[in-house]
């Protein structure tokens, strides 16, 4: 039985894009036994894949995961990190194996000169790369993210205007400048037609107090069908929230790949990254907004806590055009 093991620490986005190695691994590979190791705090991304035989965390030190890995006695690691940790674990594991292809000097190319030599190639095809010594190929079967039983909100206890139907609003992002202003979520929010719920973090939960008072201080029919659920689930109930939603509108950031991988219609918003990194929705129906032909875009492969020249233009210019809208009805 062989055995096989898949570095990658964070994040829930690039977790959740890692998804279609650890399926196609376990369902080709004959008798393939399937290992993941990430963080603690990712692991219950992990935790009820049917596709993954153990999950194992960095908790301590490197060299005491490493110990606990080498015990294991893999045949072969796929390394969908890249960084200086993973590339020490592979290298002291001593088994064959290999890292997918961060692209990294044709992202600096783009960030600092603007010069477009990205391939035209989604990060899960570069992930599948990886894999691709073992036999395995691309399914087609896109995105993967299991939710416990106990874990899926029911409706029925949500306020009584969205318990037929809403848009999930995932207003948060890890930094700054690839979120909406505050001022332009409650721009959007005010153009849609449906109830939406908002959802992110702890972190995100005034931003959406704000949306909400907005409304409530015009009086306007709006604030009975906006509900800040920032902070008030877990990253399952929030994913819960996302899978029965109607459709999905999201910046660049985890719960956006949660709808991909509950096929769900989503309107993407973009700032200083870019689709053409390769992270934007895998296999679903999508409409990118975000603002072309500024010269300072992007300023980042990540991110930053403010905009490096103070405009903010790539978000404060989206136009959120009819387009955007008949999408978001379809």
């Amino acid at each position: 039985m062989p055995k096989i093991l898949i570095l990658r620490f964070s994040s829930i986005g690039d977790i959740v894009l890692t998804t279609p190695v650890a399926r196609c691994v376990k369902q080709q590979v004959p008798g393939a036994e399937v290992h993941f190791c990430t963080k603690q705090a990712f692991r219950g991304i992990l935790a009820n894949n049917p596709y993954i035989d153990k999950v194992h965390v960095l908790q301590g030190t490197l060299n005491e995961l490493v110990q606990q890995l080498k015990a294991e006695n893999f045949d072969y690691v796929v390394d969908l990190h890249n960084n200086l940790r993973t590339r020490v674990i592979k290298a002291r594991l001593g088994k064959p194996g290999r890292s997918f292809n961060k692209l990294n000097y044709e992202k600096w190319l783009m960030v600092n000169f603007k010069l477009n030599r990205l391939p035209d190639v989604h990060i899960v095809n570069r992930y599948l790369d990886a894999a691709a010594p073992l036999g395995v190929k691309d399914d087609g079967k896109g995105l993967d993210y299991f939710i416990p039983p106990q874990d899926e909100v029911d409706l029925q206890n949500l306020p009584a205007p969205f318990r037929q139907g809403y848009v999930a609003f995932a207003i948060g992002a890890q930094h700054y400048t690839k979120r909406l202003p505050t001022e332009r979520i409650i721009e959007l929010c005010g153009r849609l037609q449906q109830p939406v719920i908002l959802l992110g973090g702890k972190e995100d939960a005034a931003t959406g107090e704000e949306v909400v008072a907005y409304f409530e201080s015009r009086n306007t029919t709006h604030h009975t069908r906006i509900y800040n659920a920032c902070g008030r689930y877990s990253l399952n109930g929030s994913a819960s929230l996302v899978k029965q939603a109607r459709k999905v509108v999201s910046h660049d950031t985890g719960l956006m790949h949660i709808a991909a991988a509950f096929q769900k219609n989503i309107i993407s918003i973009w700032g200083n990254t870019i689709p053409e990194f390769g992270m934007y929705p895998f296999r679903t129906r999508y409409k990118v907004l975000e603002v072309h032909g500024l010269s300072c875009r992007p300023c980042s492969k990540i991110g930053y806590s403010k905009c490096p020249k103070g405009h903010f233009k790539c978000m404060r210019d989206i136009r959120f055009n009819d387009l955007m809208f008949e999408h978001a009805e379809a």
